[in-house]
């Protein structure tokens, strides 16, 4: 495969941001000049990097670009900070992530490179906080994506952890919700998950759904407790748990493999 890093100001984050590509290579025998010309759109996996992490860590942690090889599938991985796939607005000057992703890095990519724009075509997916950042796109943009794969980053029922006494709240979730403009607001909002999945269920819009956790993750009864609910709304989800992971990069070697065999890309 190919590996580009594209390193450019970005309108939305307001500034310079990086995104690695991977593209296919030329097959061998093929002549270079037949194979740049060539008018073939590829498939585009969206993945999504996890809290602390960044554009690199599928790279040097799995072997994405031997599955994307295998496949001829181009893998399109932004740099998120820890955004939880978000708008910041009062973040510096601003730092639009979740409109970045679909206002500026998906146009880019689909007139700078071979990329099709097709939904039939498009796949997103994510680890932990990119697991959630996945279902949130889908959920807002079900229209984009074909399928989508959330591996340890179960949505989560905002009320029923609010409902807890305030001590036991996280300062991420807090200052999540504050950025939301409240609970209330927050719950209105795009940010939530876990409604908009009940609005949609059984409406024939969402793309393919895959879930998946360790049975060691400390999210694991988050987990269960989604997949639960899922069943209660009618939600046409696949779900797998396997055992004696956490979470973990091995786990999401292993079920990265397994999300791009969910989405089928061999079907025409």
């Amino acid at each position: 495969m190919a590996l580009t890093v594209l390193n450019f100001q970005s309108q939305y984050l307001r500034g310079n941001t990086s995104v690695s590509i991977i593209l296919p290579d030329r097959p061998v025998g093929m002549e270079a000049k037949a194979f740049y010309q060539y008018p073939q759109k590829f498939k585009v996996l969206w993945l999504l990097h996890g809290t602390f992490g960044d554009h690199t860590d599928w790279l040097r942690k799995t072997n994405i670009e031997v599955y994307a090889c295998e496949k001829e599938l181009v893998v399109v991985m932004p740099n998120g900070l820890n955004s939880d796939y978000a708008n910041w607005d009062g973040f510096m000057m601003g730092y639009s992530m979740f409109d970045y992703l679909t206002e500026e890095l998906m146009p880019l990519v689909y007139n700078w490179f071979p990329v099709s724009a097709k939904r039939e075509d498009n796949f997103i997916a994510g680890l932990s906080m990119g697991g959630g950042g996945a279902v949130k796109f889908a959920v807002n943009y079900p229209e984009k994506f074909a399928a989508v794969a959330d591996l340890s980053g179960p949505p989560k029922n905002l009320r029923s952890i609010y409902a807890q006494p305030k001590e036991k709240l996280d300062r991420r979730l807090i200052n999540r919700v504050n950025n939301g403009g409240g609970v209330e607001a927050y719950l209105n909002s795009y940010q939530n998950s876990w409604d908009k999945l009940a609005d949609l269920a059984g409406k024939g819009v969402l793309p393919r759904l895959y879930f998946t956790s360790g049975t060691k993750d400390y999210m694991y009864d988050q987990y269960l407790q989604f997949k639960k609910y899922a069943a209660e709304i009618g939600l046409d989800a696949t779900f797998e748990e396997i055992e004696g992971y956490a979470h973990e990069w091995r786990f999401w070697d292993l079920t990265i493999q397994r999300a791009i065999s969910f989405f089928n890309l061999d079907e025409e």
